[in-house]
């Protein structure tokens, strides 16, 4: 299976070829990613905010999964977990992870890859609060990533939890539980082009002689 990345037409409405040059790129990265990002929410993309984190256990397995990303700023990217999965585990274990935006629809993808830390417990409880109870029940309910011997069994933990906590009962952030900031090292940004020859710009922090600033870099396709 082949596709070619073209001006959107008529007949090639789905995947767009749109420059991507270094005249056009924000000063920043959070701006450029704030700006790709209104723009796959404007496209009406499934779940702009859905991202694909990759971490590693201590002896350098990688695994992957889909989460959603719930908030950005200079400082990183943060979404929210039980820390005893598998992510949780080895996030605190080997502190270093890689996330990838495919908008695909749009010919393009956000690579980020960088240290990754627990978040302060006040922006956990925060964003736990706001959580529909369903989801706030099911934190406590699903020990996430272990094996279970059957679909009744998760059933049987979400009722537990129900009546732990009944309707006029707050539900409490529980200890294993919150967020995740992954902390930017590199910030790519990644357009689709004609004959694979894909338009690559990455923010990159430097940190030489003492001083922290942000390099841009073409990278070859």
């Amino acid at each position: 299976m082949r596709r070619e990345y073209e001006p959107a037409g008529p007949h090639r409405p789905a995947v767009r070829e749109e420059p991507l040059v270094e005249e056009h790129l924000a000063a920043d990265w959070p701006t450029q990613f704030g700006r790709w990002f209104a723009e796959a929410v404007a496209a009406q993309l499934p779940e702009p905010n859905a991202m694909i984190v990759a971490t590693a256990d201590p002896d350098g397995r990688p695994s992957s999964r889909t989460v959603l990303l719930k908030g950005y700023d200079e400082r990183g990217f943060v979404f929210f977990t039980n820390y005893g999965s598998r992510k949780g585990r080895e996030a605190l274990a080997n502190p270093y992870a890689s996330l990838l935006f495919p908008w695909f629809a749009m010919g393009r993808q956000v690579v980020v890859c960088g240290r990754i830390a627990p978040v302060d417990r006040h922006v956990s409880e925060e964003y736990f609060r706001v959580r529909p109870r369903g989801a706030q029940l099911g934190a406590w309910a699903s020990a996430q990533s272990s094996v279970l011997p059957d679909r009744q069994a998760l059933d049987d933990a979400y009722a537990a939890a129900e009546q732990s906590f009944p309707a006029e009962a707050e539900v409490p952030l529980p200890e294993h539980w919150g967020g995740l900031r992954v902390e930017p090292e590199t910030v790519e940004f990644w357009q689709g082009r004609r004959s694979r020859l894909h338009d690559r710009l990455r923010f990159r922090r430097d940190t030489d002689g003492g001083a922290d600033r942000w390099i841009v870099e073409r990278l070859a396709p």
